[in-house]
């Protein structure tokens, strides 16, 4: 029960209180949530992506296994959602949307305090939860894009919205740079510090504006949608990364103890904040994407208490 209240005290209490506090802003001011939307993609986003890539101390051989089980388990998720989304029947943009909802998880602002929490302030525990989440920055940004637009546009307009994400540079730069070991000066260093920390404040405040600014009906086929989702993304997620972490102990190389249990705890949070930006930015679902985040986010209180209290065992 220590872990649980841990949990729900340091991680989603605060979660919720800053989602509370844009929904009151939006129900009192009417914010425009396009302008907030586009901050966090091309400001505060890639500036916490740079930020904690370049700052955080990362093995070479740690970047290859977290990487190699990154793709294994996006692509054995995107197996078993393809064949989830086929069996109901999505079509257009909720296809698009349920994808989303599953495949990009909150491995920032609610996997880092949630990683440090878990293993103590491990730092090499900390440098695994970092590269999943460079990765879970890199795809919304690109497939992400790509998922939410093939329906309606053409793959020229695609390319170049894609093009335009900071973020798709910022990542081979802060690598470059920490290898070339070149100094940031301050005067660059410290307003990517204050933007890095205006990033989970703003994506919180960001999803608090568009649950303000929507009618809450979860009933019928939405709350069959948002309930698929959230099982798929806090039972199933957790579950297809234990099965990508066997098989690489098994059969592809050694996977110590503790990372095996970073990145399966890694796997068991809530849907990102990054369905519900993409979702806004580029009007595609924007209610099923933000009820997923909230849903989710509530009821990871007990599954990824469930995740830690069954590795520990």
């Amino acid at each position: 029960m220590t872990i649980f209240w841990h949990i729900l005290w340091n991680n989603v209490l605060p979660l919720s209180v800053m989602i509370a506090i844009g929904i009151i802003l939006q129900r009192a001011f009417s914010l425009d949530i396009k302008t907030l939307s586009k901050l966090n993609f091309y400001l505060f986003s890639p500036a916490i992506i740079f930020d904690l890539l370049y700052k955080t101390d990362i093995s070479l051989q740690v970047i290859g296994q977290v990487l190699l089980f990154f793709m294994l388990f996006m692509l054995l998720q995107y197996v078993v959602l393809e064949i989830v989304v086929r069996l109901r029947g999505y079509q257009g943009g909720m296809r698009a949307a349920m994808r989303n909802s599953v495949l990009f998880y909150n491995s920032a602002n609610y996997g880092i305090p949630l990683n440090q929490l878990a293993f103590a302030g491990n730092p090499y525990t900390l440098s695994i939860q970092v590269l999943i989440m460079m990765m879970q920055s890199l795809i919304p940004n690109t497939y992400g894009i790509y998922s939410v637009n093939a329906h309606r546009s053409d793959l020229r307009a695609i390319w170049r919205t894609i093009a335009s994400m900071p973020v798709i540079y910022v990542i081979p730069l802060a690598f470059a740079l920490r290898g070339m070991q070149v100094p940031i000066p301050s005067f660059i260093d410290t307003p990517i510090t204050y933007l890095a920390g205006a990033f989970i404040g703003t994506a919180l405040i960001t999803l608090g504006v568009q649950l303000g600014s929507m009618k809450w009906q979860l009933r019928g086929s939405m709350l069959a949608d948002v309930g698929l989702s959230c099982f798929l993304r806090l039972l199933a997620g957790p579950a297809l990364a234990w099965i990508v972490v066997w098989c690489l102990d098994a059969w592809v190389m050694e996977i110590s103890p503790l990372m095996a249990a970073a990145l399966i705890v890694s796997s068991a949070v809530p849907t990102s904040l990054s369905s519900v930006l993409l979702a806004v930015e580029f009007d595609n679902e924007p209610e099923f994407a933000s009820q997923s985040v909230f849903v989710s986010t509530l009821l990871s209180i007990v599954t990824v208490t469930v995740v830690i209290y069954m590795l520990q065992i």
